[in-house]
């Protein structure tokens, strides 16, 4: 009598490829073996057509590298599968640890200057001058109660959510994730305002902006 199989294993298709929907409650050898019942079983062309990228979804099972290499390897049987990723509910402690202190908003006071560099992990909020030459960056948001005279790069891991804000923006350079930007052309130094400087979505370029519109672009920013 053939073994009935569970559903451990779901195979959808869409319009990027297929998705694998694995079962989270059942342990990883159950798993493998429904896997690979699935993938041998006879799916006309679906199997023997063009190239098809795969998602797995873990839900919340963590897969060890041993464990991702080895679905890789039976998906990989089928020359036409290729695993484009595993999507997990689970992280790891250390990647519990990096979120940490990317949300970390670290405070330093002190002038920034030329050829003095300031890089950190999180928003930076600095409580001083970045004078020409000197340059700060932060994976996160970068605020400077002072001069921006230097360079600042915010969200510098290609975050292009992050925000450089300054009580006086004159920068030599302005960089958020791979863009690039200079000093606004409209700078002017009797009666200016602070600004602020992002990525409005769908676009491709920095525009400074008052910071009063911060809360508008960027409303997450309420958590600071």
């Amino acid at each position: 009598m053939q073994k009935q199989l569970q559903h451990h294993v779901t195979i959808k298709g869409t319009k990027d490829g297929l998705t694998l929907l694995l079962d989270d409650t059942c342990s990883f050898g159950q798993l493998v073996e429904e896997l690979e019942n699935k993938l041998s079983a006879d799916h006309g062309q679906l199997f023997n057509g063009p190239l098809i990228t795969v998602r797995v979804k873990t839900g919340n099972r963590y897969l060890t590298d041993e464990q991702c290499d080895t679905i890789r390897e039976i998906i990989g049987q089928k020359k036409n599968l290729l695993v484009d990723q595993f999507e997990s509910n689970v992280i790891t402690k250390a990647e519990a640890e990096e979120m940490k202190k990317d949300a970390t908003v670290v405070t330093v006071s002190k002038v920034i200057r030329s050829g003095q560099v300031l890089s950190v992990q999180g928003d930076l909020l600095l409580i001083g001058d970045v004078n020409p030459g000197g340059m700060i960056k932060a994976t996160g948001n970068i605020f400077v109660l002072g001069a921006l005279n230097g360079m600042a790069h915010g969200g510098c891991t290609g975050n292009r959510q992050a925000v450089i804000a300054a009580s006086l923006m004159k920068p030599s350079q302005l960089r958020i994730a791979e863009l690039i930007n200079r000093a606004p052309d409209h700078y002017d130094e009797a009666g200016h305002e602070m600004e602020c400087a992002y990525i409005p979505d769908d676009d491709e370029r920095i525009v400074i902006e008052r910071l009063s519109i911060v809360h508008k672009i960027r409303p997450n920013l309420n958590r600071l």
